[in-house]
């Protein structure tokens, strides 16, 4: 199976497109799955409790005529939580216009992963008899160019994209849209999707965006404040036509955690950030409210694992 991968630069593209696909090209692609032997594949987790509901959904599946196809899905079913549906995401980043997701969560209530284990009978019927709508959500745009003119570096975020060091505080100019905003100085930067807001960016105290918002959101972490460094302190929303450019001003090798991925780069240029050109696809069989998720997530006294 293909690993997390750099991306290239260059992209078509994509069409115009609303939350939740209805156009006749997506019509196809529902039916696909029911005249044209839909291809699914599964990542596990890794747990036992995974690994069984893994096997099972295989098995089930592949006896209702729909082939296994870990190199070119049209579903990929993770099967964990939130992590494990990152990981997928990765794994096919390089045809989110082709492969959709969908997660069986088998730890905490998760953002991604709407399914329960004891629903298990019912998805796999759903999946291999039901044409699933669409839903797309923004992506992240993460581009870092080194001093050297060498290629740059492109990567998408389903999260979000923290910057850090190891080596003290990091000092950034930050322009937004072309022009000087701001001098940070702290221990880092988390830039997040929508999606991504109620992770790390919530952690650090930024705002909860509803995904099918065009925006990404800017939180700083322990900036420092004084006569010579002076930041907004608060969360920054940019929408989808404006563009961050962080430019270093201090010698660092910087540490970069796009959603589960570790990076270090030395002698940056600059690292560029906005919502990309491509989304990513969630497989809809019913529906599944954000506010629900985050009323469950965070407020509820009800827990299940």
């Amino acid at each position: 199976m293909r690993k997390c991968q750099r991306l290239s630069t260059k992209f078509k593209r994509p069409r115009k497109s609303s939350t939740v696909k209805k156009s006749k090209k997506d019509k196809r692609r529902n039916h696909r799955g029911v005249d044209k032997q839909m291809k699914f594949s599964i990542l596990s987790k890794g747990d036992k409790k995974s690994n069984e509901i893994r096997t099972k959904i295989k098995s089930y599946l592949t006896e209702f005529k729909l082939e296994y196809d870990e190199e070119e899905p049209d579903l990929a079913i993770s099967v964990g939580g939130d992590g494990t549906l990152l990981e997928a995401f990765h794994t096919y980043v390089h045809r989110l216009d082709q492969t959709a997701f969908i997660g069986v969560h088998t730890g905490h209530l998760g953002f991604y992963a709407d399914w329960m284990p004891e629903e298990l009978e019912k998805l796999i019927i759903e999946i291999a008899r039901t044409p699933f709508q669409v839903v797309e959500y923004p992506l992240l745009e993460v581009i870092i160019r080194p001093k050297s003119g060498e290629e740059e570096d492109r990567y998408l975020a389903l999260n979000e994209c923290a910057i850090k060091t190891s080596e003290g505080s990091v000092v950034f100019d930050i322009d937004i849209k072309g022009d000087h905003f701001e001098t940070f100085r702290g221990d880092g930067l988390c830039i997040s999707t929508p999606s991504g807001s109620t992770a790390y960016n919530k952690a650090l105290g930024g705002a909860i965006l509803h995904p099918s918002l065009e925006a990404i959101q800017i939180a700083e972490m322990a900036s420092i404040n004084n006569r010579v460094f002076r930041t907004i302190g608060s969360p920054l929303i940019l929408p989808g036509h404006h563009t961050c450019l962080l430019k270093p001003l201090n010698e660092r090798s910087f540490l970069f955690t796009i959603d589960h991925i570790t990076r270090t780069y030395k002698d940056v240029k600059s690292i560029q950030f906005r919502v990309a050109k491509e989304k990513v696809r969630f497989a809809r069989f019913r529906p599944f409210p954000f506010w629900k998720r985050v009323h469950d997530s965070f407020v509820s006294d009800d827990y299940s694992s």
